[in-house]
């Protein structure tokens, strides 16, 4: 089979249009959202996620791929302004459109997501019950700024609203600046291999990127509280992919979180990966495996040997290459 994919839109809740791409399986079934994150979190959907989006497709899972509000081809001012509440959201808004295609049985729906997504797809998967799971790649979960940056962030973004409400433009940051750090103390970094992606993403496919966001980003990821929601999971079956050599998110946290969740679960450490490159390599195959055998698991009511058993924090875990 051939993998291909039509240009595809939706309207949210308040009336933007996200725009995405479709890569429709042969028959009715499954359907996974799956939205870009990663070290910044204002990337496009040329980035990462084709390739996944391509590989459900052959096996029989519908992916819908698409650009953040505010990013890309998807409407909403200012641009390159991240909500993490609005994507939560619009993860809603897009399980709404899957469930009126003709290829998707639409209770069986999946919300996917990398790196900063990763933590949206959670927080959208304790929200929307409708979902059947959450796959999380390396979900990035510490958004503190550092105690330095946080004060002057403040003070800058009140500044920031106040020239805004005036008619001006919104003052913007790099995400990363040339020595691979955000300027605004966010405790995510790039080495050189990572920096060169980020910052020269568009020759390599992501012709829409930006390396910047709006300054009030900030001061939403301040009062966004994602821990806060991700208690609401209750029995959402979850799969996580913790990378052991994550120097973004580290193992620690992702596992902190993972042994939090109740319901049916699996942990699946990527030996030798880092953030960037987990989805990344000859391993790659084995990985969409795995994630495509758990979510054949779950839709089957296979969910037994994901159940805590009282053993290892009540998690299935595996260990791949």
């Amino acid at each position: 089979m051939t993998t291909f994919s039509r240009d595809v839109e939706f309207q949210t809740l308040d009336g933007l249009t996200i725009r995405g791409a479709l890569y429709p399986a042969p028959t009715r079934g499954p359907a996974a959202i799956i939205t870009p994150g990663t070290t910044q979190f204002n990337c496009v959907k040329e980035m990462f996620v084709p390739e996944v989006a391509e590989q459900f497709q052959l096996a029989g899972i519908t992916a819908l791929i698409y650009d953040p509000r505010n990013l890309g081809l998807s409407d909403g001012e200012p641009r390159n302004e991240v909500d993490p509440m609005k994507q939560v959201s619009d993860y809603s808004d897009a399980l709404t459109y899957l469930r009126t295609l003709p290829e998707v049985d639409p209770d069986q729906i999946i919300f996917w997501g990398q790196s900063f997504a990763g933590c949206v797809a959670l927080c959208a998967g304790a929200l929307d019950k409708r979902a059947r799971m959450v796959v999380s790649i390396c979900p990035l979960l510490d958004f503190e700024l550092t105690p330095e940056k946080f004060p002057k962030v403040l003070a800058k973004s009140m500044a920031d609203r106040e020239s805004r409400a005036a008619g001006n433009p919104p003052i913007f940051l790099p995400v990363l600046t040339e020595d691979g750090v955000n300027p605004a103390g966010l405790g995510i970094g790039a080495d050189k291999e990572e920096f060169d992606y980020m910052v020269n993403a568009k020759k390599y496919g992501a012709a829409r990127h930006e390396n910047r966001t709006t300054l009030q980003t900030y001061y939403k990821l301040i009062m966004w509280q994602p821990h806060g929601i991700m208690k609401y999971m209750h029995q959402m079956p979850v799969l996580m992919v913790i990378p052991e050599l994550d120097q973004i998110s580290p193992p620690e946290q992702q596992y902190s979180l993972f042994n939090t969740f109740p319901g049916p679960k699996k942990a699946h450490v990527s030996m030798g990966k880092g953030h960037l490159n987990v989805l990344s390599g000859p391993e790659f195959p084995d990985l969409i495996k795995m994630q495509v055998d758990f979510i054949q698991d779950i839709l089957a009511g296979r969910t037994g040997r994901y159940i805590n058993d009282g053993h290892s924090n009540g998690t299935a875990a595996t260990a791949g290459a």
